[in-house]
């Protein structure tokens, strides 16, 4: 019986054009239609690897990893100096083309802020620089302070305690370093509303009150502040 070759299925020649024509790879810079301008690796013509993005409209340039398409893993995105050259604005972990996981991040020259990302946003841990010369350190959400932090003035005097919407809120301590004081108590969007103030290594501060907090004749002092403290008007979420 006669053996009948079958001839070899082939695919229809768009498709081998249209693979040719894919980028992939490591390319040198691909111009998009804006002006903008990629130079890195692709595939299935989307940036994956490693490459650097420059936006014509305002001179910015982020060089880092990417994947399908967006700035995804680590990267650094800087913005153009007047004088030339570049001047770093955020360093640190992306995913989908947004801030995410831990970076740091330049506001100015004296403000800046390390530490955790969720979709764009200061939430987790972080630490926050201040042009006055104030230092934030604990939890934010949605790019507030919201959770327990610290907040060390310039002159070292400091809060310790809850905060909520980037104001003091909640049971907290307020050092005054400075008098020999500390007042323990409850806020209410960043105003002191019910506590106790006593004195504080009074004999060590530099700028000591000239005599120290009297003793409280009150019968029920605690009583007295969680009455207080009920009367506040907290959110209860």
């Amino acid at each position: 019986m006669p053996h009948i070759k079958e001839p070899k299925s082939r695919e229809p020649l768009w498709k081998e054009w249209d693979y040719k024509a894919q980028k992939k790879g490591v390319h040198h810079t691909v111009y998009s239609v804006s002006g903008d301008e990629f130079t890195g690796d692709w595939s299935d013509n989307k940036k994956e690897g490693k490459g650097t993005y420059k936006w014509k409209n305002n001179g910015s340039l982020y060089d880092g990893d990417w994947k399908a398409g967006k700035r995804s893993g680590f990267g650094t995105y800087s913005l153009p100096k007047k004088e030339g050259g570049y001047k770093k604005q955020y360093s640190g972990g992306w995913k989908n083309d947004k801030r995410h996981g831990y970076g740091t991040h330049f506001y100015t020259d004296e403000e800046y802020y390390e530490g955790e990302w969720y979709a764009d946003k200061r939430s987790g841990w972080g630490r926050m620089y201040y042009a006055d010369g104030s230092i934030y350190e604990g939890e934010w959400f949605d790019d507030h302070r919201s959770g327990q932090g610290m907040l060390r003035l310039a002159n070292e005097n400091r809060y310790e305690g809850s905060w909520k919407n980037g104001m003091k809120n909640g049971p907290g301590k307020f050092y005054y370093l400075d008098k020999g004081q500390v007042y323990l108590g409850t806020w209410l969007n960043d105003i002191a509303k019910c506590g106790e103030m006593t004195d504080f290594s009074r004999d060590e501060a530099p700028d000591a009150t000239p005599y120290p907090i009297p003793k409280i004749e009150v019968a029920n002092p605690a009583q007295v502040l969680a009455d207080a403290e009920e009367q506040l008007p907290f959110d209860q979420d």
